[in-house]
Parts: structure tokens; C-alpha cells; sequence
């Protein structure tokens, strides 16, 4: 899917504006709001766009311990761990990965003693061999994806 610098201008008000409506970015923009909307909903349909919501704080949650749980699975079991990893609430992210396991959890805890009840509830899970914690100290870069929208954006630019 092709992102031209319309789209680029488009994702960047999206991001850093997720509050204004289609009519205001439209005027910010300087086209028609029905172009606007058109090209909303290509990037939507696309896959470009995949949600809108608030970003949320797992800490200001109560739970501003982060860790990334490796996971190791029986062979074969890859789908039933995933889905029973679906269900605890604690986990954030997972992802089926190479290298060292099988799965990758990002996992949002209380505490240091909320983050061992929830790796061993993983432990205990049918199909996981075994698992190894890393913790999360600082966030030195935030999830953000402007800058790709930004590149990707560019690299359009420069291909005309």
C-alpha cells in the first residue's frame, strides 16, 4: 500500500491531533473534507490506520512494573499457549518470535512480588516449557510511529 505525502500530512494530524474532527482537519490541511474522509478511509481499509482510542498508562493504572517474558512452548502448542495467554489480563502484548523462545509477552505488574505471581501462573500454563524475565528499567523511546509515517512518507516523495 502506497502512503503519498497527502497521507503522510493526513497520519501526522491523526497523531498529534487525535481529538479534531474531520471538518477541522480538512481546513488545516486545505482540501475538501470529502477527500479528507476518503482517504481516512482507504488507509482504514488499507490496514494502514488499524484503531482509534486513547493511548493508556499501564502505570498510572497501578501496574508501573514492566517486563518482556520469554516463552518457551512444547512444540505443537504454539496456538493453545497463545490463546491462554489471551486470557491474563497482565499481558499486554505477545508475540510468536525467533531466537531465544517461542513467544514474547510485554507484561504490565503492581509490584515485583505481582510480576512473580504472574510469571508463575505462565509457568504453570499447558504447552509452556519454560520462561526467562527481562525488566524494564526506563522507556528511552516511546511507542511512536511518526517518524516511520514521516520516512515512509518521504521515501513516496522521492520515488515520483
Amino acid at each position: 500500500m502506497a502512503v503519498d505525502e497527502l497521507d503522510t500530512r493526513i497520519l501526522r494530524l491523526l497523531i498529534e491531533q487525535p481529538r479534531t474532527s474531520v471538518r477541522e482537519y480538512a481546513r488545516i490541511l486545505g482540501i475538501a473534507r470529502g477527500t479528507l474522509q476518503a482517504r481516512i478511509d482507504r488507509l482504514e481499509r488499507d490496514g494502514v490506520i488499524t484503531g482509534t482510542g486513547p493511548f493508556l498508562s499501564p502505570g498510572a493504572l497501578g501496574h508501573p512494573v514492566l517486563a518482556f517474558v520469554h516463552i518457551e512452548v512444547t512444540q505443537g502448542h504454539l496456538d493453545e499457549v497463545g490463546d491462554a495467554l489471551a486470557a491474563v489480563p497482565e499481558i499486554i502484548e505477545a508475540f510468536s518470535i525467533t531466537g531465544g523462545g517461542d513467544v514474547l509477552t510485554r507484561v504490565a505488574a503492581r509490584d515485583n512480588a505481582h510480576l512473580e505471581d504472574v510469571i508463575q501462573h505462565l509457568i504453570n500454563l499447558p504447552g509452556v516449557v519454560r520462561t526467562r524475565t527481562e525488566m524494564a528499567l526506563r522507556e528511552r523511546v516511546p511507542y511512536r510511529l511518526l517518524p516511520l509515517v514521516e520516512s515512509v512518507g518521504r521515501s513516496a516523495g522521492a520515488q515520483r
